[in-house]
């Protein structure tokens, strides 16, 4: 049975990327050079981004991916060049077209220079005053470019089936943070206020543009102790009043997390493995941009309770930033891959029952998701099957991660266990790193790899009667497999919210302690208070009616994870309307544009 994990034939609608406008399929970015400077005043950044692309057919022009861009020039190869942008497409931006002065035969390279400076409208780059920071002495700003904001950053071929080495140089006042290996100034240089310093990068890993990412402001570094024998460092970044508790909370596990997903797949490639704890209006729990994640300082929880999310970030090396998806149409290639590993290492760490816990609270999620997007069923899906310039932020929820992850926990168990599916996931691993596939060439090497094993036929009996068809393009309410799971963490959570839901006096109730979940780690805190229903406060009282309807607006001024804000501000909005919308126009500057643009959605309101 031959095998090849390139890409043959012509792509079907999900496996070419509908949400780039360049012609990435003529010719391939290889390499971007940065060279940038940061005006602080004018919340903007730029100079000039240098892409080497390789030909992969005969080109007279190459079209990149740029959205609100200020594009002043353009070179190629050292010579100044015709171009022209298109008009701006919603959500797509404007595809900018690069006359080459002579055609570039296949398999040759060619260089584009472009002068540029981003604008005040850039999607990427959250900017936030120095009020809006710890000290409250100096401004910040962060970027977010998945899915498609890098082109708002830079002129890129903005999709995942590209990845590309880069470097930068970055001129600023305040310290620079890029996802890549810091060449000068050394991490533990004291920094001088006030001083412009140009910042040095190398990112030597082939990647794609999502994840070339910054960060600026008042930031100071601490190393993690090195484990021994592994050749990697790791350590945190954040401001100065943030980094003793976010030390304290991160020291302990994320190189232990490192090491467990080397050892389930292979050596971690980066070299650094850093986190950025991020201010409050941060969108997501976090970010897996190389070398750096960003992470929300929601997960300083200050009993090391939500130290899962860099074991998840830090899967995401193997999967996502080593093997991606062609496009987001495959996205769960990287969020189910990547949940799958990161409880692996829960498992390897705090044992089995860990492991399954955290599936069942998971669960949980996904349907909450599903019921939301209960008229949207195709993004209900594993594969989602986009519209052309769609933009993929309109599909995210829990589907790829905690769908993609129970079908691979399905697999696992339907060839025989993990003693069958690890040695698999290694063979992946080593077939795949370093490209952007499609889910048709994952089936294709997972029937490949098992059917050549002494027993692959019996291998192959079995997968025959998965359902792949309902799994990947299926939709509904819930899995379309019952999956169960070891119940040793959940079962007590479950037994003792049956006792609270069944008292209804004081009488009743005097039979309760603090002892009852003296024993129960936080995970097991979240199930139990599931199953009352009562996660969230302020989630539950809106639904109730108006009488915290003031408290909550409040409390989500300064909550920038949308998986937090979101949630509020929709029940606010059911609940008073006005409130809502006035409370989110009056803060909306605090908000990243991502978490801006989908709250304005959520509300109907404009900014």
């Amino acid at each position: 049975m031959s095998f090849s994990p390139l890409f043959t034939g012509s792509p079907t609608p999900q496996d070419k990327d509908l949400a780039t406008l360049s012609n990435y399929l003529d010719a391939r970015t290889t390499h971007i050079d940065l060279d940038w400077a940061i005006d602080w005043e004018k919340k903007i950044i730029g100079g000039s981004a240098t892409v080497t692309l390789e030909a992969t057919k005969d080109v007279g022009e190459v079209v990149l991916d740029t959205s609100y861009l200020d594009v002043q020039g353009v070179e190629v190869d050292g010579a100044k060049a015709e171009y022209s942008l298109d008009e701006r497409i919603a959500g797509m931006g404007s595809a900018l077209h690069v006359t080459l002065p002579k055609s570039v035969k296949s398999g040759q390279h060619v260089a584009i220079k472009v002068s540029y400076w981003t604008t005040p409208e850039c999607t990427a780059v959250g900017w936030l005053e120095p009020v809006q920071t710890k000290s409250g002495k100096y401004p910040y700003l962060y970027s977010q470019s998945q899915a498609i904001h890098a082109r708002s950053l830079l002129p890129c071929q903005d999709t995942p089936a590209i990845k590309a080495t880069y470097a930068a140089k970055v001129r600023s006042v305040l310290p620079v943070l890029l996802s890549g290996l810091r060449q000068s100034p050394k991490p533990e240089e004291k920094w001088v206020p006030g001083k412009e310093v140009e910042y040095v990068y190398d990112q030597p890993v082939a990647i794609p543009s999502y994840l070339i990412a910054i960060a600026s402001g008042e930031l100071v570094y601490r190393p993690f102790k090195q484990l021994e024998g592994r050749k990697w460092r790791s350590g945190a970044w954040t401001e100065p009043l943030m980094m003793d508790e976010a030390y304290w909370e991160f020291s302990e596990d994320t190189a232990r997390f490192v090491a467990a997903a080397e050892d389930y797949t292979s050596e971690y490639r980066f070299g650094v493995y850093d986190i950025l704890f991020l201010p409050e209006s941060f969108p997501y729990g976090g970010m897996e941009n190389a070398c750096l994640t960003f992470a929300t300082p929601t997960v300083i929880a200050h009993d090391r309770s939500s130290v899962d999310l860099a074991a998840h970030e830090i899967a995401h090396s193997w999967f996502g930033n080593g093997i991606g998806c062609a496009s987001w149409s495959h996205f769960w290639l990287n969020e189910g891959w990547t949940t799958y590993l990161e409880r692996l290492c829960m498992r390897k760490i705090y044992g089995e029952p860990a492991r399954q816990l955290s599936y069942t609270v998971g669960r949980k999620g996904l349907k909450e998701d599903l019921a939301l997007n209960k008229d949207k069923t195709r993004f209900q899906r594993m594969v989602v099957e986009y519209n052309a310039h769609e933009d993929p932020d309109e599909a995210y929820n829990q589907v790829p991660y905690e769908k993609g992850s129970n079908f691979l926990l399905h697999l696992e168990r339907t060839v025989g266990g993990l003693d069958h599916f690890l040695p698999y996931m290694k063979d992946y691993d080593r077939t795949f790193s370093g490209t952007s596939i499609t889910t048709g060439q994952w089936r294709s090497h997972l029937f490949h790899f098992f059917g050549n094993q002494p027993n692959g036929q019996e291998y192959l009996r079995a997968l025959g009667k998965v359902d792949w068809d309902e799994w990947l393009h299926g939709a509904g309410p819930d899995l379309c497999v019952d999956m169960q799971y070891d119940d040793t963490l959940s079962k007590p959570c479950a037994d003792l919210a049956e006792k609270w839901n069944a008292a209804r006096d004081d009488a009743q109730l005097s039979k309760f302690s603090p002892k009852d979940i003296e024993s129960f780690i936080t995970a097991q805190k979240l199930v139990f208070l599931d199953n009352l229903e009562a996660l969230r406060f302020y989630r539950v009282a809106l639904k109730s009616g108006k009488e915290y309807a003031e408290d909550a607006a409040e409390w989500v001024t300064n909550k920038g994870r949308m998986k937090f804000c979101r949630p509020i501000y929709r029940l606010l909005n059911q609940q008073t309307p006005e409130l809502a919308r006035k409370t989110f126009l009056k803060h909306a500057a605090f908000y990243h544009p991502i978490a801006r643009k989908m709250i304005a959605k959520d509300l109907g309101v404009e900014v």
